[in-house]
């Protein structure tokens, strides 16, 4: 049986506006859908960066009080502690990086910055993790180009398809 939205009542709530739900519909999928328009390279993340970041994950991104954004690929073969052993180049995607910083950075302010200052901001931590040239200008078509070294260690859910398939696997096979 299906239903449709119009047929949902509720005794609390507004039903929102489209206008309403696009506002928070602002998740970047890893092929890219939803990366919003505007552009930037390190060069312009790097101050953008000492302003926003660097009181949380230290001067190079990989000393702060938060968890680190630079260095060795991570994972428990460097250190035991999750936090401490995962940089963002063991992260699969570089969307997700977009992602994570649009919608939770800086941690005092959340959402504050503009598309391109994301992008800018995503350019020089993949910079740092030399993962692309200072100059070289993310935006919503380069950013998703971008391969990082540990795509096939890790594991995607946004690969499952309505077949219960994993990357072309059955969920049950052995």
């Amino acid at each position: 049986m299906t239903t449709s939205a119009e047929e949902i009542k509720t005794s609390g709530g507004t039903a929102m506006e489209q206008s309403e739900i696009d506002k928070w519909s602002i998740t970047i999928y890893p092929d890219g859908r939803n990366l919003p328009d505007g552009s930037g390279t390190a060069k312009i993340g790097k101050p953008l960066y000492e302003d926003q970041c660097v009181d949380c994950h230290g001067v190079d991104g990989d000393k702060g009080i938060a968890p680190r954004l630079v260095g060795q690929m991570g994972y428990q073969e460097w250190n035991p502690h999750p936090l401490l052993a995962l940089t963002v180049a063991a992260w699969p995607n570089t969307t997700t990086i977009f992602d994570y910083i649009r919608r939770g950075m800086p941690h005092h302010s959340p959402k504050t910055l503009s598309d391109s200052d994301v992008y800018a901001l995503t350019a020089y931590i993949l910079h740092l993790n030399n993962l692309i040239g200072e100059n070289d200008v993310l935006d919503r078509e380069t950013l998703k180009e971008i391969e990082m070294p540990y795509k096939d260690k890790s594991f995607s859910a946004w690969d499952l398809e309505e077949g219960g398939e994993i990357r072309g696997k059955p969920l049950n096979s052995q």
